[in-house]
């Protein structure tokens, strides 16, 4: 018989022990963006709700906006570098295929005896993240683990594109995730609609520039109307299910985090869900646009910052995008 492999173990729970943001220091008005497209602020805030976005200038890379959000999530968490064993960075803007940017950017803050990898889930890149560095914890194979959403989609943003020019922005939310005496990330609930994967995309894929070089840059591209009915409807049978494998109700939450994607869905969400008038609801979409992978870790960075929401408060997440992907679960805010 051979012998048995040992198997690692680690604490019963994990928790979200610190967050931490970076804003590109450059804001883009709607009015600025309507100098390019035929579209006027009254228009682009009546059907998203964006009044202003943040781009990067070109010292504000992916690792640079990375390396400073997780600056900020680790002091806030009072680990150090050196402790974590697992960096994972969620982005679709690393515009090299390899090395991923999690060992860039582990190698950069000194976390020396971490593992790191990227993930590929667009706007519902964090919360997976923090599913798997759940797992990481529990599972034995990190004690502390860093995620970190990142996006420069201005890099893939066609500025004459009339549907998508407004809606997207740069920056980067980091959370570190730890040991915990007691359950504070609930179970995901996450999956993948690959039938309508074509909702979301690149106007070309990179290996079509060596056939036609002409092409030039690729960009996002979206077919609006068809995102909007899915997350507006499919997403909130994701909610509920994330709050019933919690244990919890709307009525029990503290906050309401989803992905900024439009404020038109999130109030369909909200409407759906019976969500109390008394729950914090993130909005940053009107200061930030559609951070895609950031936006989760940036709206509860600032809501825990300017006392929106509560330390050790309840929180419910839900990212959704490009796959059709997405994810869900509540947390307790650190």
């Amino acid at each position: 018989m051979p012998k048995q492999i040992q198997s690692p173990a680690g604490p019963a729970h994990a928790r979200i022990l610190g967050v931490g943001g970076y804003r590109p220091s450059r804001v883009v008005t709607n009015e600025q963006i309507c100098q390019v497209i035929d579209s006027t602020d009254e228009w682009i805030t009546t059907r998203t709700g964006i009044k202003e976005r943040r781009w990067a200038t070109a010292e504000e890379t992916v690792g640079m906006m990375s390396v400073s959000a997780a600056g900020k999530a680790l002091a806030a968490a009072g680990i150090e570098p050196e402790q974590l064993g697992l960096v994972i960075i969620s982005t679709v803007t690393h515009l090299a295929q390899t090395p991923s940017l999690a060992a860039i950017v582990a190698n950069e803050l000194g976390a020396v005896n971490a593992a790191a990898f990227d993930v590929s889930a667009a706007c519902a890149g964090f919360c997976h993240g923090l599913a798997l560095a759940q797992d990481a914890v529990r599972g034995g194979s990190a004690e502390y683990v860093l995620v970190i959403g990142v996006e420069r989609l201005s890099d893939l943003t066609d500025m004459n594109d009339r549907s998508t020019a407004f809606i997207f922005g740069d920056g980067a939310g980091a959370a570190v995730v730890g040991p915990s005496d007691t359950p504070a990330i609930g179970p995901v609930v996450w999956g993948a609609d690959g039938a309508q994967y074509e909702a979301i995309g690149q106007t070309f894929s990179w290996d079509a520039l060596r056939e036609q070089p002409e092409l030039g840059f690729p960009a996002l591209r979206m077919n609006g109307q068809q995102v909007f009915r899915w997350a507006s409807y499919q997403m909130v049978p994701v909610a509920k299910k994330a709050l019933e494998k919690a244990g919890i109700t709307a009525e029990d939450l503290d906050a309401f985090i989803p992905h900024q994607a439009n404020m038109r869905i999130t109030d369909a969400m909200i409407k759906a869900l019976k969500l109390p008038d008394n729950v914090p609801v993130a909005r940053d979409i009107a200061r930030t646009g559609n951070t895609s992978a950031a936006s989760i870790p940036l709206a509860m960075e600032r809501m825990l910052e300017e006392g929106e929401a509560p330390h050790g408060g309840l929180a419910l997440l839900i990212g959704f995008g490009a796959g059709l992907v997405y994810a869900a679960q509540v947390v307790q805010l650190p």
